[in-house]
């Protein structure tokens, strides 16, 4: 009886604790990216244009409009990319649909010789390939994932790239420019914000790809601070060229 409690232990600590993030969903990358790139296009824009030593009003429209392109570009791109991955793979899955059903046979033997390649003993291989090929929606399924390497009932949603995109840039892109709409006439609360803004981000991913937090917050914020720096000395030489 103990014997059997204490694999029944396991085995439930097993399932509670054996479980994987979403690594193949349409939102997080163009979250993350759409997040990063607005606090930094916007924060280098802001202060590319400060730097030429402009008025308060200037600096404000500036990040406003460029928070608005990003964001409409940024989803558009998305929607773009992701439905044209769709297309293809549904492109390539109407071919194996085909090759099914005109040759099942010989799909099953390349689906049996694909599980002997894996080191599975060539009878049993064709044993299993025979019952996984006789719903042909299931076999389709089998194939996809064993030749194409994609779950057909897991693809990315155009959609849903755009619009987290178009949210979480146009969220990043505000933090700069908040300061200013708050009442602020100076450039460095709007700089400090988005560098906070920044490392919290990085922090953020972290929490998801179980990376060390401190790394990945620095990491964003030396890189975005860089940027900042690197347009603000462009804006200040191109200013007093002009």
């Amino acid at each position: 009886m103990s014997i059997i409690e204490t694999e029944a232990t396991l085995h439930a600590a097993h399932r509670d604790n054996h479980t994987h993030r979403d690594v193949n969903g349409g939102w997080l990358r163009p979250a993350v990216f759409g997040a990063m790139d607005g606090l930094v296009s916007n924060l280098a824009l802001m202060t590319g244009v400060a730097g030429g030593s402009v008025s308060q009003q200037t600096i404000v429209i500036t990040g406003l409009a460029g928070l608005a392109a990003g964001a409409f570009s940024m989803a558009a791109g998305e929607y773009t990319s992701v439905a044209s991955q769709r297309e293809l793979v549904q492109a390539e899955l109407d071919v194996e649909r085909r090759e099914l059903r005109k040759h099942p046979v010989d799909e099953m033997e390349e689906l049996a010789a694909l599980y002997v390649a894996r080191g599975v003993e060539p009878a049993l291989a064709r044993e299993v390939a025979m019952q996984l090929s006789r719903d042909p929606e299931q076999a389709l399924e089998i194939h996809a994932r064993e030749e194409l390497g994609i779950d057909p009932d897991d693809l990315p949603s155009p959609t849903v790239a755009a619009v987290s995109s178009f949210a979480s840039f146009a969220l990043g892109a505000l933090l700069p420019v908040l300061p200013y709409l708050l009442g602020a006439s100076v450039l460095w609360p709007a700089v400090l914000l988005a560098l906070v803004g920044l490392f919290a981000c990085g922090a953020l991913v972290a929490r998801v790809t179980a990376r060390s937090c401190w790394y990945s917050g620095l990491r964003q914020l030396v890189l975005g601070g860089a940027a900042a720096a690197l347009t603000y000395g462009l804006g200040a030489l191109f200013g007093a060229a002009v």
